[in-house]
């Protein structure tokens, strides 16, 4: 039985957001508060169609783009485990869910040279349209009402699993990597002997250990292991597969 990795995106596999990092490419680096403000709540993704498509305004090309996009940093250590995640794949599987964009980080993973260790990447689908503007659209649609609108974490990887079941490969353990809100809801459907890995001072880790002080905290099956670089997420790896 082979090992799952899962992992969130921005600050967790790069250290900082991919979709703010972006604003970097503008002249100015900044948004004007006509698109700053535009902002509603759960309505993300709504909210970077207008960012790109300000950015796509102010004649920033897409290879521009690109280039700022593949300069954002990695979390420490990360290199390292994708490095071991690429080099044991006959016993680990490794997927990425986001709130990110397929273009953002298909960019990045192939500029830093990882395709190799990530089987599939789960993320609201991105283009350019025929203005040479970039369109981000929602991932899928469910009824979930802890997530936003966009995507539901839990329910991606819920349906990963159930169709890696019906392929005939059931995984031992599962380790789940995040660091926010949105990475809260599938620790729901994780198991007894799998991993939840919030990463140290961030929001994921402080709903963990407000729903850990919790008397009815039966939704939390997951052993809770927080980490500041992808080394301690290595160790642990290491330390499941006995490696």
């Amino acid at each position: 039985m082979k090992t799952l990795m899962v992992f969130d995106f921005d600050h967790t596999v790069v250290d900082d957001n991919s979709d703010t990092w972006v604003i970097r490419s503008l002249p100015s680096q900044t948004l004007p508060d006509s698109v700053k403000k535009s902002y509603r709540k759960g309505q993300w993704t709504e909210f970077m169609g207008r960012v790109m498509k300000y950015i796509g305004e102010q004649e920033v090309s897409p290879d521009s783009i690109r280039s700022v996009m593949e300069t954002i940093p990695f979390t420490a250590g990360m290199k390292d485990l994708l490095t071991f995640i690429s080099e044991h794949k006959s016993t680990i599987d490794c997927i990425v869910i986001s709130d990110s964009n397929s273009l953002f980080i298909d960019w990045i993973i192939q500029a830093s040279g990882f395709h190799a260790a990530i089987d599939q990447v789960y993320t609201n689908p991105a283009k350019f349209n025929e203005l040479g503007y970039m369109e981000v659209q929602n991932y899928h649609s469910h009824d979930c009402d802890q997530c936003s609108v966009n995507l539901c974490k839990k329910k991606v990887l819920e349906v990963y699993l159930s169709e890696q079941s019906d392929r005939g490969v059931e995984y031992e353990q599962v380790f789940y990597s995040g660091d926010g809100r949105n990475d809260f809801c599938p620790t729901s459907c994780l198991r007894g002997n799998d991993f939840v890995m919030p990463r140290k001072g961030y929001t994921l880790e402080k709903l963990l250990v407000t729903l850990q002080d919790q008397k009815d905290n039966s939704s939390l099956r997951a052993k809770v292991i927080a980490w500041s670089s992808g080394t301690d997420i290595l160790k642990e790896l290491k330390a499941s597969i006995k490696f």
